[in-house]
């Protein structure tokens, strides 16, 4: 008896951490202002995404991995870009709350993912918003000599390793002033961001209409004799190490080196999930954030493309500078005048980039708040409705960063919080486009979940005709199948290259397997019926969209380093702490889990426990 009164105690622990949150949670009322219009998701995506990379990034990738098929980089950066962002836009229709893919997570996965899911959109925010503002200092100084690096390494130098080479007083007092922004009011930041959106439009726009008029179409046409030139006359330079450019003309490092530029340049798409935190601050969210953000990775992917194209016009891509492209290009053309411009704009740029990771990090601190995984007192609002505590908590744990870190060693952990976010957004819009309306009514209500009928192997391939909770039940375990399948496909995809160049036949085997695995368990997905109902915008060509969204999330992640995994596995480790020994006690969630228990306990005949179906 005691040995099932454990059992009871444990099953109900680990039922009580994947309870699910429902849409319109009890006592939960929106204190945020709903102020925010269409124009400013956009310029709030645009800013975000659209930041310092588009100055740099097109000048390192055509340099080294793409050349002039940069611009075909961008596009399929773009494409896989946007099968995450069309699975946010559905979870912004359906849920126009704040919490991004912490709150879709609460919603379909339970409570425990949803802890995982904000912890890493805080990692990747708070190393954003640190990272962006040693760029923006950075490229202050430069403009003014360096004058903030040469004092502060006289005065203050710090040689540690893992720290920074001095404390940058000035970047901490960005973040700080902007988190004072930030917290006065949503409407006139949005306002200020916009403006600094459009003026780091006008300058790319000048530089796309600057290269199209002085470029030279020859410079996609490059014979291999030249790049044999120019690769000797590099190599007898004292200052120039022998490097390979490739074999000349718009495919210089083949169709691999344009799909390699396709994965370093994906990462120039992320941002646009800020728009996903504004649900409760937007007069008509339904269509306003999936319009933002479809139309922003829209204008992005028109930036990225058209500075690329012009980049790669005006001179040859083997003599771009990977540091400062731009400049260099117009001095390699004559205008030397346009550098000034391309300073301004890099600073908007940067400026943006830095609201635009700061805007949702106390967005997704509050709602965690609010929700008591963290500390109550973060969900606090203010007078002019902005989540005051939570702004100025995040901007000084951004700012405290800044002022002891290298920065460097911690960018690829920013880029898993933000990929595993994406990742668990896909399959979320799997789950919940299957669900059963009974399990949806049991969840809206916090009553324990409706009985499942016995598996069946037929019934995958013979469902009803209405999602009922085995079917629902099954998507569940085709996804983990799904998730399996990726993730070794992936590992194999990026161990085994060389074999699969070299067509040896274990490897091609087995890539051949599991793509056959994977496309049955879509093609069983595909069969399944689907919950009836509807959303101001859904995510077209499902479930092909969204399994391709998480297979290239996948992949990326398994390309970072052992060092980046181990750093991830402390930062996860703290969350795993603060979360057991804080979040499940305090949960509100929890505390309305236990509260139905009870009272279905007592209701139960002969007060008899009242358990959930398996």
């Amino acid at each position: 008896m005691a040995e099932r009164s454990l059992c009871a105690d444990v099953l109900g622990f680990f039922r009580a951490l994947t309870q699910k949150k429902p849409l319109e949670a009890e006592g939960e009322d929106s204190n945020f202002c709903r102020c925010l219009s269409t124009v400013d998701l956009v310029g709030l995506g645009v800013g975000s995404t659209l930041g310092a990379g588009v100055y740099v990034l097109s000048g390192e990738v055509a340099r080294e991995v793409s050349g002039p098929s940069i611009i075909l980089s961008f596009l399929v950066a773009a494409v896989a870009s946007a099968f995450a962002g069309l699975c946010y836009a559905e979870f912004g229709s359906r849920v126009p709350k704040t919490g991004s893919a912490y709150l879709y997570s609460y919603m379909t996965v339970g409570e425990v993912w949803a802890f995982v899911t904000g912890w890493n959109l805080l990692l990747s925010y708070v190393i954003g918003t640190s990272s962006v503002a040693k760029a923006w200092t950075g490229t202050f100084d430069d403009l003014i000599d360096n004058v903030i690096a040469k004092y502060l390494m006289e005065h203050t130098p710090m040689d540690s390793p893992g720290l920074a080479l001095y404390p940058d007083f000035f970047a901490a007092g960005l973040i700080m002033l902007l988190a004072v922004i930030l917290s006065y009011g949503v409407k006139e930041s949005a306002v200020l961001n916009t403006v600094f959106t459009a003026v780091n439009v006008a300058v790319l726009f000048f530089i796309i209409i600057s290269g199209f008029i002085k470029g030279d179409i020859n410079n996609w046409r490059i014979s291999e004799e030249m790049i044999l030139n120019a690769t000797q006359l590099m190599a007898n330079s004292s200052a120039q190490n022998e490097t390979d450019f490739g074999l000349g003309g718009f495919f210089p490092f083949g169709l691999d080196g344009t799909l390699a530029g396709a994965a370093t340049c994906f990462y120039a798409f992320v941002g646009f999930d800020c728009i996903a935190t504004t649900g409760e601050e937007v007069r008509d969210p339904q269509k306003a954030i999936p319009l933002g953000i479809i139309a922003s990775l829209l204008i992005c992917f028109l930036a990225y493309f058209g500075v690329s194209a012009s980049l790669t016009l005006m001179m040859p891509y083997y003599l771009l500078d990977s540091h400062s492209p731009l400049p260099v290009a117009f001095e390699f053309v004559g205008w030397e005048a346009a550098k000034y411009a391309v300073a301004v704009g890099s600073l908007c740029a940067l400026s943006t980039s830095l609201f635009g990771v700061m805007f949702p990090m106390p967005r997704v601190l509050f709602a965690m708040a609010r929700d008591g995984l963290l500390f109550k007192p973060l969900c606090f609002m203010s007078a002019k409705q902005s989540p005051v505590l939570a702004t100025l908590s995040s901007g000084a744990a951004a700012a405290f960063m800044v002022l002891l870190f290298d920065l460097k060693a911690l960018v690829d952990l920013s880029s898993i919080g933000t990929i595993f976010a994406y990742t668990l957004v896909a399959v979320c819009i799997l789950i919940l486009r299957f669900v059963a309306p009974s399990l949806v009514l049991s969840q809206f209500r916090g009553t324990l979940s409706p009985a499942v009928t016995p598996f069946l192997v037929m019934g995958l391939l013979r469902p009803p005709n209405r999602p009922t909770c085995r079917t629902s039940k099954n998507i569940n375990i085709i996804i983990v199948v799904i998730l399996f399948l990726v993730i070794v496909l992936s590992v194999l995809l990026s161990e085994a290259v060389d074999s699969l160049r070299r067509r040896e036949l274990w490897s091609i085997l087995l890539v051949a397997v599991l793509v056959l695995m994977l496309l049955l368990a879509v093609t069983i997905i595909w069969l399944q019926p689907q919950n009836a109902a509807k959303a101001a915008f859904m995510v077209p060509g499902l479930p092909v969209i969204p399994v391709l969204s998480f297979f290239i999330n996948i992949y990326l992640m398994v390309q970072l380093g052992g060092g980046t995994w181990i750093s991830y596995g402390v930062w996860m480790a703290i969350g795993m702490i603060i979360y057991f020994s804080y979040g499940v006690r305090h949960s509100v969630q929890q505390q309305r889990y236990r509260e139905t228990r009870t009272l279905l306990n007592m209701a139960a005949p002969n007060g008899g426990a009242v358990h959930s179906a398996p």
